[in-house]
């Protein structure tokens, strides 16, 4: 159970960029938790990316403000420099994941246990997963691909969210399915996305309707991926 709840909602957002200010800024009024997966050598760095709907801006937060940005939400690992793990040799995504992790710790002033895996597509496999498994101190990773269910995982290392958030359709009608629901058992409702996504089409207010719906209520447990992931499975 999650705090003696049999429901859990948590979000997780990939890259560290500015645009995660907002977010945050959202989670703390709807009193929602997330994790926020940052690259520790591209922190401070500008950026621009190409989209079907124009050019959004891709700036990676201070490393500096690491700490104020995400107080309250957990920060873990994204790799420091976000290559395809499955392309690397052992001991590079050891290097990838751990220094990471240890340069995320300095910033935050806590342990660092958690990841998400960098890159689209194939961006995980059972050889990084192991590797990240017993050579590191990470103990869950999340990958990309949609479960469109509620089901608790065995696998930690190759964690699967329910939803992708800019699939609206999909996400509401989760979260109404999750929210009218009584379970006999662990249930967990899992975000993930990119800040920076929402600029593409404006989609701010339409994702804050979202949190208006899933938020305060009684029966539901709101944490980190640390929290859900880590007491849920234990």
């Amino acid at each position: 159970m999650f705090g003696g709840k049999n429901k859990a909602i948590t979000f997780s957002y990939d890259d560290g960029v500015t645009q995660d200010i907002r977010l945050t800024e959202l989670f703390n009024k709807y009193d929602l938790k997330a994790t926020f997966n940052l690259n520790s050598q591209l922190l401070g760095m500008e950026g621009r990316l190409s989209s079907p709907f124009g050019e959004v801006s891709h700036n990676k937060v201070p490393k500096e403000e690491v700490a104020k940005i995400y107080a309250g939400h957990e920060v873990a690992v994204h790799t420091c420099t976000h290559p395809l793990l499955p392309t690397l040799e052992e001991a590079a995504v050891i290097e990838q994941v751990e220094k990471d992790r240890k340069n995320l710790e300095d910033l935050v002033g806590y342990p660092v246990v958690g990841m998400a895996y960098p890159g689209g597509g194939v961006n995980n496999d059972d050889r990084v997963a192991a590797i990240i498994r017993d050579h590191t101190a990470v103990r869950y990773a999340r990958t990309t691909t949609e479960t469109r269910c509620f089901d608790l995982q065995n696998n930690l290392y190759r964690f699967h969210p329910t939803v992708y958030h800019l699939h609206f359709d999909a996400l509401f009608a989760l979260g109404e399915e999750f929210l009218s629901q009584t379970y006999s058992e662990p249930k967990l409702f899992y975000i993930w996305g990119h800040s920076y996504e929402f600029d593409y089409q404006d989609t701010w207010d339409k994702f804050e309707d979202f949190c208006r719906l899933i938020a305060h209520r009684d029966d539901v447990f709101y944490g980190t991926n640390r929290e859900v992931l880590l007491s849920g499975n234990s």
